[in-house]
């Protein structure tokens, strides 16, 4: 029987509980994403629970519906910075020679550039869909899980299995699937954790920015920066999707941390 700590527990249930509103939003949601119901900036009441936005939308139904589009951009690409990162970290550390110094050489270069200051350069030019938010945040996000893969997988190669799996003349992906990972599946669960949480801010200070998730669509970064003015007067409005990015990443982290202690018989041999 599987023993969850407390704080693993709570850790499950709030990450649940978001993930749970974010996939059924459209039947939790009291009203639509942008649909005015009153006046601005209503406080709480039994038909608002936590009151009205700038232009009298809904609060919660927003938050919602701003938590779908958060996560689902944050799941996504962080799916495909660690297919990306991953794939290409332990392509380079099996390989070795030219091909894992010009990889390590060009992924030193993207990394030299801020994420932040790349991102805004390249949503300047760039029409900002969800499609494109998702893949460049991907894309710039595998950079670090390129080098936490590769620094994994170099100390993995040398060891006597996977020297006796090449005599045997099993092919690089052999090598790579069946080999290396199950062993850097440790490191790769607790960056998985971090990773996410990084997505979470960095769509949210996006759309803050006014680059992320364009309306009418809603995010929590974008319901900040909507209803930012409304902190001068003692209106709490921007506040909820900062305590509710706030809880999310603390729940992930938790849910991570225990993932990581389950695994942690992986470390340096086959588990």
């Amino acid at each position: 029987m599987i023993r969850i700590p407390p704080a693993a527990l709570i850790g499950l249930f709030f990450t649940s509980v978001f993930f749970f509103c974010a996939i059924f939003a459209p039947f939790i949601a009291p009203y639509g994403m942008a649909e005015v119901v009153g006046d601005v900036w209503e406080p709480s009441s039994s038909e608002f629970l936590l009151g009205t936005d700038s232009i009298g939308r809904d609060l919660l139904s927003r938050m919602i519906w701003g938590g779908r589009t958060t996560i689902f951009i944050a799941t996504a690409a962080t799916i495909l910075s660690f297919v990306t990162g991953a794939t290409l970290g332990f392509f380079a550390a099996v390989s070795g020679g030219w091909v894992d110094q010009a990889l390590s050489r060009f992924i030193d270069l993207i990394m030299s550039i801020p994420s932040l200051i790349f991102a805004l350069v390249v949503l300047s030019v760039m029409p900002t869909t969800i499609v494109t938010l998702i893949v460049l945040m991907g894309l710039l996000d595998s950079t670090r899980v390129f080098r936490l893969a590769r620094a994994v997988a170099v100390d993995i190669t040398v060891m006597d299995y996977v020297e006796a799996a090449r005599l045997r003349g099993e092919k690089i992906g052999w090598i790579i699937f069946r080999e290396t990972l199950p062993n850097a599946l440790s490191p790769l669960v607790a960056e998985m954790g971090l990773r996410f949480i990084f997505m979470v801010l960095f769509i949210s200070t996006l759309s803050f920015l006014g680059l992320g998730v364009q309306p009418p669509l809603a995010d929590w970064g974008g319901i900040v920066k909507e209803n930012k003015e409304g902190i001068n007067y003692g209106i709490q409005a921007a506040l909820y999707p900062a305590y509710a990015i706030a809880v999310l990443c603390i729940s992930i982290n938790l849910v991570a941390d225990w993932i990581l202690s389950r695994t942690t018989s992986l470390k340096g041999g086959r588990g």
